[in-house]
């Protein structure tokens, strides 16, 4: 069957970090491939999360066949549950990923009902338009999953988050033969998980990791405190194997990183001795220097349970001096300085971090070499680098260069841009709206660009409340003008400050109303232009400025 439309457009992921999800259009058929979530950046003040836009596959909800997980952490999973609101379509993925899915959903409080259909490497899936097919890709959890789209022109193949490990157990061993038999039969296009893009070389072997981690242990005295994301088994798996190596138990703290472990454990994703794992009462009973704790934040990342047990505030852990920290996490972007300053804290509350932290703080995603390979098993006739800032996009396209992809066959895409393959070419065929929906508290994009500059500008220069009270019957002032503030000035220093500013206020209204007309709006811009210019002129600041007018109105007996 020929097809006679193929369409690509990314709707995240492409020029940040997060809010993966990428949209592949054929014919008549939708295949939406992941559905990930983005933790706020500095300005989007009282944000909790964000996620992609779906207003195009809203409009287009007939046509949508599937959402695709390729993984499951939560910049590819986190945002299914907002999405499945206004989406009813089966998700398919694998056993884990959906476990850990529907758990991360029951925690989102999503009170629908979804339909995941299971899938493994050697499931293919017909629809009207095409076959969608899998292959195992090496990840830092089990049952990642790369997805291949097949059409009439070739296949088009969206990586997921992958490296090539060598020294890889057989529950994250890539599919070597898959990989290369889809770029014997021809790839159209090779959509590229580009995170380590500007890494030469290739990421540390898992070998390397636990070897590192049992002889550090065998070097530690006293308890072992190991921080790690929630969902970052292949870690998980290297603490236990030299825990056990070394005669250490291990107790899990954090009921997020206790679910996930409980999930994998069910379905034989971790390999752990039935003895080694103990409650954090049980470990009590052991000397500290059989001592391992593995614990992780609410939000099943790593950093805030070390900053509460650094601060006394955990419910069970507080560090003590001469404790060892594990920072077991994968490195992630934008979180350089806050990791900074929890190391400075630990060494100040007396304990050390374990030697060898940049070999256990290792990526579980793939360098350039890595990369190359992946572009030479599959030999694509397009390239669209993926999952990333701009700046490895960019690195990227580089490396496919040097693989012999040529560069009018390679394209950058931006968010909501639709990529067309049309005689033999791929080109930008419009927009669709592609951006930030924001989560905030249980508002689903009920906040958005003038909510946020307001946010930013009460947390500059605070805000002032004018109330006015008049009597129009009489033209006088019945109450006021009374001025409040918050997070502009310290009322008590500034009384002089406020007294004129209330002075001001007090002519324009009485100049308003002694008129034969007035309009409260008109009344209110004015005290709002006026007190602005002052009180810049006085402060250079500008504060949120609320003029507030009531009316009394007569008493009928």
């Amino acid at each position: 069957m020929k097809n006679e439309k193929i369409k690509l457009v990314a709707l995240g992921g492409v020029g940040e970090n997060g809010k993966n999800m990428f949209v592949v259009e054929v014919d008549e058929d939708i295949f939406v491939i992941d559905a990930g979530l983005m933790y706020p950046q500095n300005e989007m003040l009282g944000i909790d999360i964000v996620i992609p836009d779906i207003a195009y596959l809203k409009q287009n909800k007939e046509k949508v066949k599937g959402i695709f997980l390729t993984h499951a952490h939560e910049d590819h999973i986190g945002g299914l549950s907002y999405i499945l609101r206004d989406l009813d379509v089966p998700v398919y993925t694998t056993l884990l990923t959906a476990e850990l899915t529907k758990e991360k959903m029951k925690e989102q409080d999503f009170k629908g009902q979804a339909q995941f259909e299971i899938v493994t490497s050697k499931t293919v899936l017909t629809f009207a338009s095409s076959k969608v097919s899998f292959f195992k890709t090496n990840h830092s959890i089990p049952d990642s999953i790369g997805i291949v789209i097949h059409t009439s022109e070739g296949a088009i193949v969206h990586t997921g988050d992958f490296k090539f490990d060598q020294t890889a157990s057989d529950l994250y061993k890539p599919d070597y033969g898959e990989m290369a038999k889809i770029g014997e039969e021809g790839v159209l296009a090779l959509l590229s998980d580009s995170t380590n893009a500007d890494k030469p070389g290739y990421s540390t072997t898992d070998f390397v990791v636990t070897q590192s981690l049992i002889e550090s242990f065998l070097h530690t005295n006293g308890r072992i405190i190991a921080a790690c994301f929630a969902t970052d088994l292949n870690r998980i798996q290297h603490i236990i194997d030299a825990a056990e190596k070394t005669n250490r138990k291990v107790a899990i703290i954090g009921k997020n990183l206790q679910r996930v472990l409980q999930i994998a454990l069910k379905h034989n994703y971790l390999v752990v001795d039935e003895e080694t794992i103990v409650t954090y009462n049980e470990l009590q009973g052991y000397t500290q220097d059989q001592m391992v704790i593995i614990t992780t934040g609410t939000k099943g990342e790593p950093i805030e349970a070390l900053q509460k047990m650094i601060k006394k505030n955990h419910k069970q852990v507080s560090i003590m001096e001469g404790d060892t920290v594990l920072f077991a996490a994968s490195s992630f972007l934008g979180s350089e300085v806050f990791v900074g300053k929890t190391i400075d804290k630990l060494y100040r509350a007396g304990a050390t971090l374990l030697a060898g932290y940049k070999t256990f703080n290792s990526s579980n995603h793939g360098s350039q070499e890595e990369l190359k390979f992946m572009i030479n098993m599959m030999k694509p006739k397009f390239f669209l680098p993926i999952h990333g800032e701009y700046r490895v996009l960019k690195a990227h396209e580089k490396i496919a260069i040097e693989c012999g992809v040529p560069p009018q066959n390679i394209y950058l895409p931006e968010q909501g841009e639709v990529l067309e393959f049309k005689e033999d070419t791929l080109r930008v065929g419009g927009k669709i709206p592609a951006g930030n929906v924001l989560i905030d508290g249980s508002g689903v994009g009920d906040v958005g660009n003038i909510v946020l500059r307001d946010r930013k500008l009460l947390s500059q220069d605070g805000i002032l409340t004018v109330v006015v009270t008049l009597n129009k019957a009489e033209r006088k002032i019945s109450a006021g003008p009374e001025i409040i503030t918050r997070g502009f000035v310290y009322v008590r220093e500034s009384e002089k400050l406020l007294e004129e500013a209330a002075d001001r206020v007090r002519d324009i209204v009485e100049k308003s109303i002694s008129k034969d007309s007035f309009d409260w709006t008109g009344i209110k811009q004015d005290i709002r232009d006026t007190l602005n210019q002052f009180l810049y002129e006085k402060t250079r600041r500008r504060p949120m400025i609320l003029p507030i007018i009531m009316e009394v109105k007569p008493v009928r007996r």
